[in-house]
C-alpha cells in the first residue's frame, strides 16, 4: 500500500511539475499544439527524439528517487535518503536536464524563439532555487554524505572520470 501512495505522488508531482512546465506551458503559450509534424523534416524528426528522450530520462529519475530515495521530485515531498546512483552518478540535476531536453526538442518542433526565451528564464530561475534552497537543504538533511557528493559529481555537466561511488549514502544519524 505504501509503494501506491508513492507511485501516486509521484504521478501527482510529475503533472504538476515537469508536466507544466514542460508540458503545458509549451502547449498552451508557446504553439506546440498548432505543430504540424512532418516526418520529413530534419528538425521535427530531432525535436521529436528529444522529447521521447527527455522524457524517458525524467521517468527513470522520477522511479529511481521513488525507489532508492523513497520520496517524489516535490520539495514538499523529497526523498528521505540521499540518491547518488541512475543518472544521479553523473549529474546532481538529471531531472531539471531531462526536462531541458524536452524543450529543447519542442523549440525544434515549434521553431519558437519565446520558447527559447521560456526555456532561459527557467533554467535561470531553476539554477537559483538549487543554489540558494536545494543544495543547503541536502546539506543540512545529509551532511558529509551530500558534501562528499558535491565533490564527486557535477551540478549540470559530468566530470570527466568522476561519479558518484557505491549504491547509497544515508543520513547520518541525529
Amino acid at each position: 500500500m505504501r509503494a501506491l501512495g508513492l507511485a501516486l505522488r509521484s504521478l501527482l508531482w510529475t503533472l504538476l511539475l515537469p508536466g507544466f512546465f514542460a508540458g503545458y506551458a509549451p502547449w498552451r503559450y508557446f504553439g506546440l499544439a498548432d505543430v504540424d509534424f512532418s516526418w520529413r523534416d530534419p528538425m521535427h524528426v530531432i525535436g521529436a527524439v528529444l522529447v521521447a528522450s527527455g522524457a524517458a530520462l525524467l521517468i527513470a529519475c522520477i522511479v529511481e528517487f521513488a525507489r532508492s530515495g523513497r520520496g517524489t521530485l516535490s520539495p514538499a515531498d523529497p526523498p528521505k535518503e540521499l540518491v547518488v546512483q541512475g543518472l544521479y552518478r553523473y549529474v546532481r540535476n538529471p531531472m531539471y536536464l531531462s526536462v531541458t531536453t524536452i524543450v529543447f526538442g519542442e523549440i525544434l518542433l515549434t521553431k519558437s524563439a519565446a520558447l527559447f526565451v521560456y526555456w532561459v528564464i527557467w533554467f535561470a530561475c531553476v539554477n537559483l532555487f538549487v543554489m540558494a534552497y536545494e543544495e543547503p537543504t541536502l546539506r543540512r538533511q545529509f551532511g558529509e554524505s551530500y558534501e562528499r557528493y558535491t565533490r564527486e559529481v557535477g551540478r549540470w555537466t559530468p566530470a570527466p572520470g568522476q561519479r558518484a561511488e557505491g549504491k547509497g549514502q544515508r543520513a547520518a544519524p541525529d
